[in-house]
């Protein structure tokens, strides 16, 4: 039944992994899921209440992340709210074009939001690389914690 387990919570992590490129994927909360089914699974005697809490505390900070990163990196670069929502919503339609589509669509969400707002290029300009910017740097700020939740989890039941 450990093996299953592992395989299983392994299947979870992976598909969890995929989901800090691909925002669709909850990744940090399926990476949780992963370990909870472990722990149903053996009947709990490797994993405490204490390490689901925190372990959700950082799904719960990753998801944080994944939201914010592409907003703040276009409001560093001087975008506007709506272009910075505009960031969030290109990269929801950029899933559907993946992966070349999580690129353009926060750049080109960012730079027609700024467009419309402000009707000024170099501002748009600038809020789109700002966007892109923002959401790579979330991304490695993710896989990061999310690796470093695997890797916690591990040493835990090893």
């Amino acid at each position: 039944m450990v093996i299953a387990a592992f395989v299983i919570a392994s299947l979870f992590f992976a598909v969890g992994i995929v989901g800090t490129f691909a925002p669709v994927l909850p990744g940090a909360p399926l990476i949780w899921l992963g370990m909870l089914i472990f722990g149903i699974m053996t009947g709990f005697e490797k994993l405490g209440w204490l390490f689901y809490l925190l372990q959700g505390l950082l799904a719960v900070a990753v998801l944080g992340v994944d939201y914010l990163a592409t907003a703040l990196g276009s409001r560093y670069f001087g975008a506007s709210k709506a272009a910075a929502l505009g960031a969030l919503l290109g990269l929801v339609v950029g899933l559907f074009f993946f992966p070349i589509g999580l690129l353009v669509g926060p750049f080109a969400g960012a730079v027609l939001f700024e467009l419309i707002l402000t009707r000024q290029p170099e501002n748009a300009l600038r809020s789109g690389l700002g966007a892109v910017i923002g959401f790579w740097s979330g991304a490695a700020i993710k896989l990061i914690l999310e690796i470093g939740m695997i890797v916690w989890f591990f040493i835990e039941v090893l």
